[in-house]
């Protein structure tokens, strides 16, 4: 803002302002190098599609987590939406759950695969909604709202299915898990279309900005003349949808719907968004550092499978990431006033 601080600028933002935006794609790049290194075959054709299919699940919640994010919000209830909206999806797909472990498709007694990911997705949508308005109306702290959202979605998974999974789903239901589009699996192409409209918004469209505006400062973009409240619970809607559509296609994959899916997804998904640059304090961030992160955690873990390391070692060496990634995000912010 001043003279004497022009020279330092010319000098040292190159650098600084290369990590604060590419910083996590350097990460990922030195990661695959690493891996690479240690273990050549890490980058075989075969090993690669296996961490895109892996980060497709993820990846699309995440995207709906990042308007969250964006608006300083958070939701924790995401894995266990998953597996509510999946057992959804399944008894659709089955025609309820007479038959819930016989794994053959049922012989046509369901509803088919459309009409279980429009389940899928608007008892997400509907769920997020829900969330949203407690938020909203209620004035409960997204922190409170979702982590209630945690264990009533996981009791109403329990409750739908007994406790058990429903398994066995038609070859057309299964493709969306387990196809092909040339060499590209099909789970990858819904999370690369998705993420390209999501991008699409958030960059391109008035709703988009009003999602940054209100992540930046609420009460100036209440003044402004945007309607915050009905943009926050939006944001809900946005991230329960694509955790239905997830849910959707991690059943399709596994041929089977559990109550046990999803657990620790709230980590996995929070991670890649913050790790990919969206600040938790609203206002900062992109889909293309959402995919980023995605694909940073998704190299990261099965990098570390690749070496034998254990699973337990996985989620300490994630959390870590995490923390050092929200303080590497709080030092930019500072750097940015001074």
């Amino acid at each position: 803002m001043t003279t004497t601080t022009e020279p330092a600028e010319k000098k040292g933002p190159n650098s600084f302002g290369i990590l604060k935006r590419f910083g996590p794609l350097l990460f990922l790049l030195a990661l695959v190098v690493v891996f690479t290194a240690l273990k050549p075959s890490f980058i075989d054709p075969i090993n690669v599609f296996n961490i895109m299919r892996q980060i497709s699940i993820t990846g699309l919640i995440a995207l709906g987590m990042t308007f969250v994010i964006l608006t300083a919000g958070i939701d924790l209830s995401v894995g266990s939406l998953l597996a509510f909206c999946g057992m959804v999806a399944a008894v659709v797909a089955k025609g309820g759950t007479a038959n819930s472990m016989s794994l053959s498709a049922g012989g046509g007694q369901g509803f088919g695969w459309f009409a279980a990911l429009l389940a899928a997705v608007v008892v997400g949508s509907l769920a997020g909604g829900v969330q949203g308005l407690a938020i909203t109306r209620l004035k409960v702290p997204p922190f409170v709202v979702t982590l209630g959202g945690l264990t009533i979605f996981r009791g109403l998974t329990l409750t739908l299915s007994n406790g058990g999974p429903i398994s066995g789903f038609d070859a057309s239901m299964r493709w969306f898990g387990t196809g092909l589009v040339g060499p590209v699996p099909v789970p990858v192409i819904i999370f690369a279309v998705a993420a390209l409209l999501c991008h699409l918004v958030l960059r391109y469209t008035r709703y988009g900005r009003a999602v940054y505006a209100v992540g930046g400062n609420a009460e100036a973009a209440r003044l402004s003349g945007l309607r915050v409240d009905r943009i926050l619970i939006s944001v809900y809607v946005i991230v329960g949808f694509f955790a239905g559509l997830a849910a959707f296609v991690l059943s399709a994959r596994l041929n089977s719907s559990e109550a046990v899916a999803g657990i620790g997804y709230e980590l996995t998904v929070i991670s890649a968004v913050v790790i990919g640059g969206t600040s938790l304090f609203g206002g900062i961030g992109s889909v293309g550092g959402t995919v980023v992160g995605a694909a940073l955690i998704g190299v990261l873990q099965n990098g570390l499978q690749f070496n034998n390391v254990s699973s337990y070692t996985q989620s300490i060496v994630i959390g870590l990431i995490l923390i050092v990634a929200v303080a590497f995000d709080r030092w930019l912010k500072s750097r940015s006033r001074s």
